[in-house]
């Protein structure tokens, strides 16, 4: 047997690594967005999501314009509801008003574990309970500060919040609507001046929102002949106030008594219980069939003499208390509306102003309080 040729002997030949074709440019662009995407959409459901202030309703400790991060993990992330989205997108498709998902799936819906839970004083954003147009993790987007948690007996007496029968703690800058009588045109740089953007001409004068501490500087003023708090008399009665102003005759600035109700929670249901949680079991309490009819609560056509909550609940209120739509005209927030904490400011642009004008510079990466 002839001795076998180096170089041909198949057991000790190595075999060529096939080469993998080298990906083109569109393919690696395609990647690098996919890529992008995916990690996007994890950080943006797990820890942080970028929301905007659009409204003026917790000025002045946010402003209109304010761009802020929203901690997911202080209370733990939500499992999705609804999967069938596009990426990256709310409810609607960016600039438009076509629907980003499709409702054809909705799942169970979990809070995975956090690093605690929703206390009092904290400011949250949370997805609009009485919205529901869309799946509950694509209402839209609020942010209030949480003034009252379950098992709280709240109440507003002369705009002052009470909290189990105590002063509850003031937002450092909480604002008011207070009405300002003078006899001339006051302008607009001395508002500037005083920080004082939200104001309208009046018969007397003008109506403003601040701060009491800004009011009272005011106040001194030559040129203002008074200034005073425009709040509402104690016994008139507000049309929108939640929950049922035909048994509950308040208004958003004398509110209450009312207990916050928790999960656990059993309360007996008569006329006034019925009137004051009835609509908060039937619209978020998860029941397939539950309904109030003739001043009772009906679950599955059955009349309920007593109810256990199933979730948390939470009273929000807006730190411009005078220009605040809350919890005061629209109810409880359920704990699955819950979205996150909201952490700290990043970017501040003020619309009033032009080019670089624009940057609240002294805004940027403020803790949010």
């Amino acid at each position: 047997m002839p001795p076998a040729e180096p170089g041909k002997n198949k057991m000790f030949t190595k075999k060529k690594k096939e080469e993998k074709p080298k990906k083109g440019p569109v393919k690696e662009w395609l990647d690098a967005i996919v890529f992008a995407v995916v990690a996007a959409t994890l950080i943006r459901w797990v820890f942080m999501e970028a929301f905007t202030i659009p409204t003026p309703s917790m000025e002045k400790s946010l402003l209109v314009g304010d761009f802020l991060f929203v901690s997911k993990i202080s209370y733990g992330p939500r499992t999705p509801k609804t999967p069938l989205q596009i990426p990256l997108t709310h409810a609607k498709i960016w600039g438009t008003d076509i629907p980003s998902y499709l409702d054809w799936i909705q799942l169970p819906q979990f809070r995975l574990p956090g690093l605690g839970e929703v206390e009092r004083n904290d400011v949250v954003v949370f997805n609009y309970p009485p919205e529901f147009e869309h799946p509950i993790d694509l209402k839209t987007h609020y942010i209030k500060r949480c003034i009252g948690v379950p098992g709280d007996i709240l109440e507003v007496r002369d705009t002052q919040v009470y909290i189990n029968g105590e002063i509850g703690s003031n937002p450092e800058e909480m604002q008011f609507m207070y009405s300002l009588v003078t006899d001339q045109i006051i302008n607009d740089r001395i508002f500037e001046k005083y920080d004082v953007w939200e104001y309208r001409k009046s018969t007397d004068g003008y109506i403003i929102h601040t701060t009491p501490a800004i009011a009272q500087s005011m106040e001194k003023l030559d040129f203002v002949l008074g200034l005073a708090k425009a709040k509402r008399p104690e016994r008139y009665v507000e049309p929108r106030i939640f929950p049922d102003v035909r048994f509950f005759p308040w208004n958003a600035d004398f509110y209450g008594p009312m207990e916050i109700p928790g999960e656990g929670k059993t309360i007996q249901m008569d006329e006034e219980t019925v009137a004051m949680y009835g609509s908060t079991i039937t619209d978020y309490e998860n029941h397939d069939d539950a309904k109030i009819q003739d001043g009772k609560l009906l679950i599955d056509g059955q009349e309920v003499s007593e109810y256990t909550f199933k979730q948390n609940y939470y009273f929000m209120m807006g730190d411009n208390r005078h220009n605040s739509e809350d919890s005061r005209f629209w109810g409880f927030v359920p704990e699955d509306h819950v979205v996150g904490e909201a952490a700290f400011i990043w970017l501040s642009l003020d619309a009033n102003k032009s080019l670089f004008s624009k940057l609240r510079w002294r805004r940027f990466f403020n803790i949010i309080e």
